[in-house]
């Protein structure tokens, strides 16, 4: 049952594609891309995961267990990340030829001179969220209740710049909730040690680890959503240059296809998809990992029966470049044009 693709997965998996050279030319058009693929020399190619193994790139994470790369003629290696603005540099120099980015760290790229592009999505709406142990008395009905309180974000966190822009967005002071730098390996304990008010968490990645921690501790975890007050902004997705997409369009093909096989599969059984993912990291708590899947998989896309899964929608990326452009003073220097193209998912 694992292996087989549903019929969600199956319309939105990309036709595979690989060129063999002139003296198979003929031939090509008798044989399944794929096939062709197949027989090639394996093209190498180095993924940045931008953290730790977990749910929201639980699509890579399975294409290559389950060999989907190999079947796209792709010789693939995953490493952990550290985190997205980092990642993003290091595909920019050349270290890896592909990512998991956010448009955020896209937009700085670029507007340091860099030429890093989104060719996919994965988040189709931001999946970032700040976290609080509820307790008696304390309920969040509107940001006014978070007024005060001290956030926890990691040192390079975007939220350091977004939650300032985002309270001026909704009226209040940019200053209204107070933000700490922390190392973001602390930022857990911090929140259950109660050292800070809120912290930083994510969809498919901190948030069910937090929530994991806090019940532990005999704590339910609370959360505020930034979309929830009017943060319309595009997540992560695949990532990679302008240059190895214009040099190398069919190996971008072939590596987003069979991304988004992963993605689809991961869909249809995300039980199933947990158990796969953790037999390659024995270290994953697969509860943990399953809830980070649900959560990806509400958030890969919003409307599938428009767009093909990884369709990066233009009228969230000028959403995104505009509130970007805002948060980190880039004064319009970076255009949504810039920062993706829909051609690979197409």
């Amino acid at each position: 049952m694992f292996e087989r693709v549903g019929a969600w997965g199956r319309s939105r998996v990309c036709g595979l594609a690989a060129a063999l050279g002139f003296a198979l030319v003929a031939l090509s058009a008798a044989v399944p891309a794929q096939a062709q693929a197949a027989t090639a020399a394996p093209v190498k190619v180095r993924v940045n995961l931008a953290w730790l193994p977990q749910g929201s790139t639980g699509g890579i994470l399975l294409a290559l267990s389950k060999g989907y790369y190999r079947e796209a003629g792709l010789d693939v290696s995953v490493m952990r990340g550290y985190g997205g603005q980092r990642t993003v540099n290091e595909i920019d120099e050349g270290l890896f030829e592909f990512g998991y980015g956010d448009p955020v760290s896209v937009m700085l790229n670029r507007a340091h001179g860099g030429h890093v592009v989104l060719v996919g999505a994965v988040n189709t709406r931001w999946p970032g969220a700040i976290c609080y142990l509820e307790r008696p008395g304390f309920k969040v009905n509107s940001l006014k209740d978070l007024a005060g309180l001290t956030l926890g974000g990691g040192n390079a966190s975007a939220v350091q710049n977004i939650v300032p822009e985002w309270l001026k967005q909704n009226g209040m002071a940019p200053d209204a909730i107070k933000l700490v730098r922390l190392d973001p390996a602390v930022i857990n304990t911090a929140l259950l040690q109660k050292r800070i008010d809120l912290s930083e968490c994510w969809e498919g990645a901190s948030l069910p680890v937090q929530a994991a921690f806090a019940q532990r501790a005999g704590q339910h975890l609370g959360k505020v959503f930034y979309r929830d007050f009017g943060l319309d902004m595009m997540g992560s997705g695949l990532v990679t240059t302008d240059a190895f997409a214009a040099q190398h369009p069919d190996v971008v093909k072939r590596f987003v296809a069979a991304t988004y096989r992963g993605y689809a599969l991961m869909h249809d059984h995300p039980q199933d998809a947990a158990d796969a993912i953790a037999a390659q990291y024995p270290m994953l708590d697969r509860t943990i990992l399953l809830q980070q899947i649900q959560e990806t998989n509400v958030l890969i896309t919003d409307d599938p029966a428009q767009h093909p899964m990884g369709w990066l929608r233009p009228e969230r990326l000028d959403a995104t470049a505009a509130f970007v452009s805002r948060a980190f003073g880039l004064g319009g220097k970076v255009k949504a044009g810039d920062i993706y193209t829909n051609r690979f998912v197409q």
